[in-house]
């Protein structure tokens, strides 16, 4: 009886230890690092609040911040409309839609950083495969990862493509939920196709466009690999997004106590965000 009793918490043990060992234990150290000076090498040195305030008056931050916000007004309407594209025309009858289906979801597991590398040699300026076919046609170049004015966008394109085969696979996923009888009913009352994809198929798949929307907001604000790997930031710290703002106050300047501050208000607003998501979605599906 005493060895039935026991087993259940031997089954539960491994994963116990390891979120006692890498998130409570990191979470809890963070929050006590919040209010120290901490370079790695030197002993810790209580500080109060003085990171906060440095918070508040770091520009540099909040301009990642925006950065990331730019993104995500970019990323996720184009994420969105992508997928739903791609998730229509593989909801149809058509030769090969296995294959086509498994390719479209390739990039998803596919290495961030093996993908950001190839991006990268397609925007290369001299030469990338974009500008060679851009002057192919008698236009100019772009500075792809090199003008301000197009290095964020470029990487807001580069994270759809890597990233659309998974929300292709939950839009289908939503498609293939939708009664038959309702298109059926539309085509009888001389709906067209466009017609019954905009009041029929929308509104029915309501449910799935909120959770991509909160998906590839969560993804969004974890922007990392893309511009550390593409631009390192620049240029002119346009591609600076937020999470790599923390990580090099941490592993590169070792302000360990003011990056941990960074990213505890950084989750603090992720998560305001995701419950005024929240909100607006249970407001329109009820």
């Amino acid at each position: 009886m005493k060895e039935k009793k026991i087993i259940p918490y031997l089954m539960i043990a491994p994963y116990v230890i390891h979120f006692l060992t890498f998130v409570a234990f990191p979470v809890l150290f963070s929050f006590v690092l919040m209010f120290h000076q901490w370079n790695i090498i030197s002993p810790m040195e209580f500080i109060g609040l003085q990171n906060f305030y440095r918070l508040f008056n770091d520009n540099q931050f909040f301009r990642s911040l925006l950065n990331t916000i730019t993104f995500l007004l970019i990323h996720i309407p184009l994420q969105i409309a992508v997928a739903l594209f791609f998730a229509v025309m593989l909801n149809q009858k058509v030769k090969f839609i296995g294959f086509f289906r498994a390719a479209y979801f390739l990039p998803v597991i596919v290495s961030g950083v093996v993908v950001t590398i190839l991006w990268q040699q397609l925007y290369g300026y001299e030469t990338g495969l974009f500008n060679r076919v851009l002057s192919a046609v008698g236009l100019g170049k772009v500075g792809w990862l090199v003008d301000p004015n197009y290095a964020m966008p470029s990487i807001a394109i580069m994270a759809t493509w890597k990233n659309v085969g998974l929300y292709i696979v939950l839009f289908l996923v939503g498609l293939q939920t939708v009664p038959t009888h309702l298109y059926e009913a539309a085509e009888l009352e001389g709906a067209s196709a466009l017609q019954r994809f905009w009041y029929v198929t929308l509104p029915m798949i309501n449910p799935t466009v909120m959770l991509v929307i909160i998906l590839s907001t969560i993804g969004g604000f974890s922007l990392f690999i893309e511009p550390y790997v593409m631009t390192s930031g620049g240029p002119l710290s346009s591609t600076l997004s937020a999470v790599l703002y923390i990580y090099k106050q941490g592993f590169f300047y070792y302000h360990m106590g003011y990056a941990a501050t960074l990213g505890f208000f950084f989750a603090g607003v992720i998560l305001i965000v995701i419950f005024i998501q929240r909100r607006y979605i249970e407001k329109e599906t009820r």
